[in-house]
């Protein structure tokens, strides 16, 4: 078996790519969504306002505390202008606004509404309103041609009344929304087929609309099987922007086919009840339409990282770098490239004009670091398809970390053996780096998954 003897001095370039549309669709986490519906249905404590609380119920007169978690949530996002918009005694709309670089009077509207009927109301309609703010999250960390207005609405379930409220409002101001697109209900699928409801009417540009979602299906091979219902049901809050003559569709689980969930407006409709894959199915589809409308600007935020130097990839352009274990920026550096003193986390903001991105975190070892002399540590094969040979002649432990191309820490271990072998099949194909450090002393090396 061919070995090979591995040192730090050996010069690796890895360049991390930038995020597309398909990038920002798989960034859509089901972590995620899961913990903000449990969160939102009382099922587990959240943080609204610095306090430790429980959100149990979201019934219109009583649901401040859901709406302050909305607030909250909004906040802590980059580039959003969050309105808490009152429109009766009790209801309350929560709107974060996402201005367009380009074309910042053509809007896309995501929305649901986050009132409730009964304790927990996991699917109706924590479901939305945590597919909304998952969205939200991703894509406010990108610059888009077009202005994307993420809209959390109240009272629904007694009239559809804070979405009347602001979709009259937007057709007597004469608004440029170009699309609506309302979520209510997605978490249920209880015969497992993977069915889902597109409900629409030929009212402006709905059915081009509901046309776009169905080409994004084949485009990104969603597991999902749609249903058009033509007439669509007005008995949601898309309805009022129909009525107002904007384009709009109802994204949710399929009525159509009595697949609905049993536990509809009842304490039943909890978390345990939702087929999680197939939530996330649906938030990624409707992920794809928002970013796709919203239009990504071209702006490249991903670096070059080499054993000495982090670059950013953007050309002509003003830069901060950042360091991610403070998340405070390193106020000297200000150039394209950066070459660490120390090993640690770091990141570059990119401005371009108005728009300005943040890069992933990556991690650099700097040369600076004491270094394991060669052939104290051996690693072989490489490429490797499944075992990854570690030999070395030192006393103490030593710690492995494996990450992505991307610099995402994707394995941690400690080698308590002077032979180990580690299994490389459970990660997809593609490059990696190995670190593995003693005290001061680093060693690091390129790696190949292959078959």
């Amino acid at each position: 078996m061919k070995q090979l003897l591995l040192s730090l001095s050996i010069c690796v370039i890895s360049t991390l790519s930038a995020q597309t549309e398909l990038d920002l669709i798989n960034s859509v986490s089901l972590d995620s969504l899961s913990q903000t519906v449990q969160e939102f249905t009382g099922e587990i404590a959240t943080n609204v306002g610095g306090n430790s609380v429980t959100i149990l119920n979201r019934g219109q007169a009583n649901n401040d505390l859901a709406g302050d978690f909305l607030v909250d949530k909004f906040n802590a996002m980059d580039n959003l202008t969050v309105n808490d918009q009152a429109f009766n005694t009790n209801g309350r709309n929560i709107i974060a606004t996402q201005l367009g670089k380009t074309n910042p009077n053509d809007i896309y509207i995501i929305c649901a509404h986050y009132d409730s009927v009964a304790d927990y109301c996991a699917d109706d309609n924590a479901s939305g309103t945590a597919t909304v703010l998952e969205i939200a999250r991703i894509l406010s960390t990108q610059c888009m041609d077009n202005t994307i207005i993420y809209a959390l609405w109240d009272e629904e379930e007694i009239g559809l009344r804070g979405a009347s409220f602001y979709a009259t409002q937007a057709n007597t101001n004469g608004d440029n929304i170009l699309g609506v697109l309302n979520i209510d209900m997605m978490g249920y699928d209880g015969d497992n087929d993977d069915d889902f409801d597109i409900d629409v009417r030929p009212i402006a540009n709905s059915l081009a609309m509901k046309d776009d979602l169905v080409g994004l299906l084949a485009t990104y091979g969603f597991n999902l099987n749609v249903n058009v219902v033509n007439p669509g049901t007005p008995a949601s809050d898309h309805a009022r922007f129909w009525d107002q003559g904007f384009s709009a569709v109802l994204v949710g689980e399929s009525w159509e086919n009595n697949d609905q969930t049993p536990h509809y407006h009842s304490s039943g409709d909890r978390y345990s009840t939702l087929d999680l894959p197939y939530f996330h199915e649906i938030a990624k589809l409707i992920m794809s339409y928002m970013v796709t409308k919203g239009s990504l600007v071209s702006v490249d935020n991903s670096l070059t990282m080499s054993s000495t130097t982090l670059t950013s990839n953007m050309g002509n352009a003003s830069y901060r770098w950042f360091d991610c274990s403070t998340n405070l920026p390193l106020t000297s550096e200000v150039s394209q490239s950066f070459s660490p003193t120390a090993s640690g986390s770091y990141a570059v903001e990119v401005t371009v004009g108005s728009c300005t991105e943040l890069s992933s975190c990556v991690d650099f070892t700097s040369l600076d670091a004491d270094t394991f002399k060669l052939n104290m540590i051996k690693i072989y094969s490489n490429p490797t398809s499944s075992i990854l040979h570690i030999e070395h002649s030192l006393n103490d432990d030593l710690a492995f970390e494996l990450f992505s191309i991307e610099g995402k820490k994707v394995l941690e271990t400690i080698l308590t053996e002077k032979r180990t072998k580690v299994n490389m099949s459970q990660f997809t194909l593609g490059a990696y780096f190995v670190r593995i450090t003693q005290d001061k002393k680093v060693f690091s090396q390129k790696i190949v998954i292959g078959k």
